[in-house]
């Protein structure tokens, strides 16, 4: 089956065709920057003309970064506050007239690299990461997903882990490769100690650079890097807009 990808981010909001089989997109991205302020109104108006201007007549997943139950924004960490409460699978499924699925973007990420990436045929307990403008996390258990986890935002020395430990920070404070290391170690234990995972997947940006970082890692839990980079978010968002898929086992 063949589903619109979206991803909406920070600095863009993007989007392709893909098929759900393969991970594959079937077509260049559509990007066109977030709109300033993003208001929900604004982040509608642009995702509707990303798929528009591809041409698009279909289903449609997006990846939204926020708390999202049944199409509705809950939490808004790195977003404008007027999301929280907008139904935005609604609003988008109003404007496109067609099926509108609507995931947390960390939770697109880790639905790709679980089902093509490296996730896939892992038993257990697999955590992704996604280290980038704050820390997204997806968490899968027998290949199923546990929506929604936020673990980004768990407290380590009375502040928000992404506030320690994303990429952003380490660009903020101009944190050495091993002065980073170290705080995100100190995360990454943090985690194995409340969820025992097999495997943690890492992802985002800065996982183009993990042989500065991964050698000063001192975890008990095997990291692996992220296999499907930049396609991810677009991939992963185009499987939750396949009715009643979002949450199901994903991995075979």
């Amino acid at each position: 089956m063949n589903v619109f990808g979206l991803d909406v981010g920070g600095s863009g909001i993007k989007g392709a065709p893909v098929d759900t089989e393969t991970g594959m997109l079937l077509a260049e991205r559509v990007r066109i920057k977030t709109p300033h302020p993003a208001t929900p109104a604004a982040i509608v108006r642009t995702a509707v003309k990303v798929v528009r201007g591809a041409g698009w007549d279909g289903p449609v997943g997006c990846g939204f970064p926020a708390v999202v139950k049944d199409g509705v924004v809950h939490t808004a960490a790195n977003i404008d506050d007027a999301a929280i409460g907008f139904d935005l699978g609604g609003a988008l499924e109003e404007r496109l007239g067609r099926p509108v699925g609507v995931v947390n973007d960390a939770d697109a990420a880790g639905l790709a690299e679980v089902r093509w990436g490296e996730g896939r045929n892992r038993d257990g307990v697999v955590l992704m990461l996604t280290l980038g403008t704050g820390i997204g996390t997806s968490l899968f258990v027998g290949g199923r997903l546990v929506p929604n986890t936020e673990l980004g935002h768990i407290e380590i020395g009375g502040r928000d882990a992404e506030h320690r430990a994303s990429d952003t920070a380490r660009k903020r404070e101009d944190l050495s490769w091993k002065q980073y290391a170290h705080r995100l170690d100190e995360y990454l234990r943090k985690i194995e100690d409340l969820l025992w995972p097999d495997v943690i997947v890492v992802g985002g940006g800065i996982s183009k650079k993990a042989d500065k970082f991964l050698p000063h890692l001192t975890t008990r839990t095997e990291i692996v890097i992220a296999k499907m980079l930049n396609e991810a978010g677009i991939a992963g968002a185009a499987l939750a807009g396949i009715p009643d898929r979002a949450t199901e086992k994903v991995a075979e």
